[in-house]
């Protein structure tokens, strides 16, 4: 688990993130919810985390957001949802984790994003996408990606073992390694739904 759990590293170290940053991820899969661990083990005091599903949006209540808010697929409902994603925050969004990589959940983040904050692009998405670029220079919202990490695996081993994360709620399937287990395993991965982290027991 501590190669999901470095992109998350890495995103927080890449956004800077500590004890005075106020978080916003865009979505709710295993990425946006190592990046929700990752960035309250780095001492975010506030995180909302947005997802079209609800039961994912359950998970990440549970592995503590503060805030969770669902929204829709639809483009033009992005001026309402940012509306909806302020009152859950209560305060400024410093820095918004795009962990779906969408033109929709894009768009989003540079809408949400407070003046002087941060976007960090952790899901990989198109290669072109239409985006408000514009209003989120007038306020100087920086936009960051990341793609690799390094040096992350010791952080993510301390933070582990201390306690301080725990990623064992995000293994929600464990197959063994016989042929038809293997190709159980797939196949929940593949079909989504409940499973977030699907292992092999070795």
């Amino acid at each position: 688990m501590c190669e999901p759990l470095s992109v998350g590293v890495h995103a927080c170290r890449r956004a800077n993130v500590g004890p005075e940053t106020n978080v916003l991820i865009m979505g709710a899969g295993p990425i946006g919810l190592v990046a929700l661990l990752s960035a309250r083990a780095f001492g975010a005091p506030r995180i909302v985390i947005v997802d079209v599903d609800g039961y994912r949006l359950s998970v990440a209540k549970e592995l503590g957001a503060d805030e969770i808010v669902k929204v829709s697929t639809v483009m033009q409902d992005v001026a309402e949802e940012v509306v909806k994603i302020h009152e859950a925050m209560g305060t400024g969004v410093d820095v918004t984790f795009d962990c779906a990589g969408f033109s929709k959940t894009m768009s989003t983040a540079l809408s949400a994003t407070g003046p002087g904050g941060k976007v960090c692009l952790v899901g990989m998405g198109h290669n072109e996408m239409t985006v408000p670029l514009t209003p989120a220079a007038a306020r100087e919202v920086d936009v960051i990606g990341i793609f690799r990490y390094k040096n992350t695996w010791p952080l993510c081993i301390e933070f582990i073992t201390s306690g301080k994360i725990d990623v064992k709620p995000l293994i929600t399937h464990r197959f063994g390694f016989s042929q038809k287990e293997v190709e159980e395993a797939f196949e929940t991965s593949a079909r989504g739904g409940t499973a977030i982290k699907v292992m092999f027991n070795l």
